[in-house]
């Protein structure tokens, strides 16, 4: 992934994030609006199901997609603002389910996966990954405890501010602030670039479908 690849892509989030919150605000109810916001969720889905659980999981997960919006376009999905609500804790909640199985026994943990594209690891690296896996995985599940208590106990415009634009700005501000502060906690670590990392992880997600997937 070119430099310029990530700041399209980094431009195209953007630009998604207030497209949400525009959508939400004004065009709800609209079923092509749920349909196209409740997209990141089918697509998060179909990546982990993927993943995990090779074309099987892939076939299910789209299944349930096509079910799911075929109910959203024929008005019988229920009040909008609770699909918008689940979907904005159900990507957090299996997101967290992703980074955190990878916790268990020996295992190399997600980060871990990321940065072995990189550069091999050494055991303090494996430590560090583990621990970097925990805090993503700790960040998740308080995002989404904070999306239904926002959601319960203030305005749905005020939680679609914490889900479509205070979200993707603490999730960079997650990955910045560790890339920054991990040379001042361990200097010896070899140094690598964001777009190393970022590259790294649609690499490692690509491969492991493609390990799962083979017989």
């Amino acid at each position: 992934m070119t430099r310029w690849r990530l700041a399209l892509l980094l431009i195209a989030g953007v630009g998604y994030a207030f497209l949400s919150h525009w959508m939400m605000l004004f065009h709800a109810a609209a079923p092509w609006a749920v349909a196209v916001l409740l997209g990141p969720l089918w697509l998060t889905a179909l990546g982990i199901a993927g993943s995990r659980f090779g074309g099987w999981g892939l076939l299910a997960a789209a299944l349930v997609g096509l079910a799911g919006f075929a109910l959203v376009l024929n008005g019988e999905a229920g009040d909008p603002n609770r699909l918008y609500v689940l979907q904005h804790v159900g990507i957090n909640a299996l997101l967290a389910v992703w980074f955190g199985s990878t916790l268990r026994g020996d295992r190399l943990s997600l980060i871990g996966q990321f940065a072995e594209r990189v550069h091999p690891l050494s055991p303090a690296m494996r430590i560090y990954t583990a621990q970097v896996t925990w805090v993503w995985t700790g960040y998740f599940v308080a995002m989404a405890v904070a999306s239904i208590a926002v959601y319960a106990s203030l305005s749905f415009a005020a939680w679609s501010v914490l889900a479509n634009l205070l979200t993707p700005l603490m999730v960079v501000g997650l990955f910045v602030g560790e890339h920054l502060l991990r040379y001042r906690l361990h200097p010896e670590f070899e140094r690598t670039r964001m777009v190393d990392a970022v590259r790294a992880f649609y690499g490692a997600s690509s491969d492991h479908g493609a390990r799962r997937r083979t017989p």
